[in-house]
């Protein structure tokens, strides 16, 4: 008879917890919260503490010489936000080597749906606000956030076939992508080739390490924080770059194939089996030790550091930095008058450009590709559930509030931005799950 297992008064308490952090649409939850809760500090009050909090210095002292001082705020956005664009190198790597990215053909029609979802908004910005300060927004409606666009799609649940998850889920990698490429080359302070120079020969050695064949995750840990994000931190390139670099360094394949490891692992467990049970005591036998040990090694041989450290990093981000970095970001006061909202055409140049870009930029070059006979149609996929992605698309939420932060020191026009955000989010995540949920029913009564 199979015994079965008994829980611990703890893993009672947080099974609930892990249950909820396993599904899909609860990031997308939990960002949403924060958000909340971040305008409601802003507009209660508290506002003035909540901002004063984030305005607190930290840093490091050396000999009276102070290091890597900046504000709360510096530290979420370059320093928390790092973790998150690495987990992003992560997956865009992981997507390249072996997802929806490795088929060229397969991947070629979300890839130009994003390109057209990030070019068609950076161009109905820039139509609005074509020179001064506010040229350099064009970059923020240009971003999708993947946690909240398919936050919304996951609450459909089943009635959405899988390949316009998968379409989604691709798209908005490229989009990141393009994102990253754009704070790169258009968002980055005057350069310091030295420290640039001193960051580019540790990430070599990070990717000499990957060919050689260390798959220590302390020894990229170590030269990617200490090293590459701390030199390009100091360089003047943003230090996110620095983590999505660091993250393609990170070896994507495994030391013993899948058959190997399944005859070694069911050679140790007849082993395990084998060995007199040590019933009448809590711990283990050295032999029993040793097998288990093996075991364990065998796993990690058969795991990709890659997809072990996304694994493991991804709640974190998703759970802790994101909603963070959302708190710190999204606090924007709403006792507005409309004249400052509107002086300038910024808080209208990011909303249409995601509302209606986005939409005409991922149906526009997805149909373009269509009628060129370039990609088909995936399966399931029609005009108007790709509208409805479309729509899910123009939710900007974390990398725009992002991308706002770096594109506008004026404190008026990061306000105005993030209204436009807020309010295109809002509008596209509810249009798109009415257009999806509409279309699911007329599938399920057909």
């Amino acid at each position: 008879m199979k015994q079965s297992y008994k829980k611990t008064p703890i893993e009672k308490l947080v099974s609930p917890v892990q249950r909820f952090i396993r599904q899909e649409k609860s990031g997308g939850i939990v960002l949403g919260i924060s958000v909340v809760v971040a305008l409601i500090l802003a507009n209660s009050p508290w506002a003035e503490a909540y901002h004063h909090v984030l305005e607190h210095r930290f840093g490091f002292l050396w000999d009276g010489n102070s290091y890597f001082e900046f504000n709360l705020h510096h530290w979420i956005n370059d320093g928390l936000m790092a973790i998150f664009f690495f987990v992003v190198g992560l997956e865009l790597k992981r997507e390249i080597v072996g997802g929806e990215l490795s088929n060229p053909r397969k991947a070629l029609l979300p890839i130009a749906a994003a390109i057209g979802g990030m070019v068609v908004p950076a161009a109905i910005y820039l139509s609005l606000n074509p020179s001064g300060e506010v040229h350099s927004g064009w970059g923020i409606p240009m971003a999708t956030d993947i946690a909240f666009a398919l936050g919304v799609l996951y609450l459909l649940g089943s009635r959405i076939p899988l390949t316009l998850k998968v379409f989604l889920t691709a798209l908005a990698i490229v989009d990141d992508l393009g994102a990253v490429l754009v704070i790169a080359f258009f968002y980055t302070s005057n350069i310091s080739v030295a420290h640039l120079i001193i960051g580019g020969l540790v990430l070599f050695t990070m990717y000499l390490g990957n060919k050689l064949g260390v798959r220590s995750i302390l020894f990229y840990a170590v030269l990617g924080i200490g090293g590459v994000w701390s030199t390009f931190l100091l360089s003047g390139v943003h230090a996110t770059i620095a983590a999505v670099l660091a993250a393609f360094t990170i070896p994507a394949d495994v030391k013993i194939k899948e058959a190997v490891f399944a005859d070694s692992i069911q050679g140790l467990l007849n082993r395990f089996k084998g060995l007199d049970p040590n019933n009448a005591i809590p711990t283990l036998t050295n032999k029993q030790l040793h097998l288990l040990e093996e075991m364990n090694n065998s796993t990690a041989a058969a795991t990709p550091p890659l997809q072990r450290l996304e694994h493991a990093m991804h709640p974190l981000v998703t759970f802790v930095i994101i909603p963070i970095f959302a708190l710190a970001n999204a606090g924007v006061s709403l006792n507005l008058d409309p004249a400052t909202l509107f002086s300038t055409n910024v808080a209208m140049g990011v909303a249409l450009g995601l509302l209606i870009g986005k939409v005409v930029g991922v149906v526009g070059f997805t149909l373009l590709l269509i009628k060129l006979k370039i990609a088909p149609f995936p399966k399931g996929m029609n005009l108007r559930n790709l509208f409805g992605l479309g729509l899910l698309a123009s939710i900007g939420f974390t990398m725009s509030l992002f991308v706002t932060s770096l594109a506008f020191t004026n404190e008026e026009y990061m306000t105005q931005a993030k209204i436009g955000i807020f309010a295109a989010s809002i509008i596209g995540g509810i249009l798109g799950y009415m257009v999806l949920n509409r279309q699911s029913k007329n599938s399920h009564l057909k």
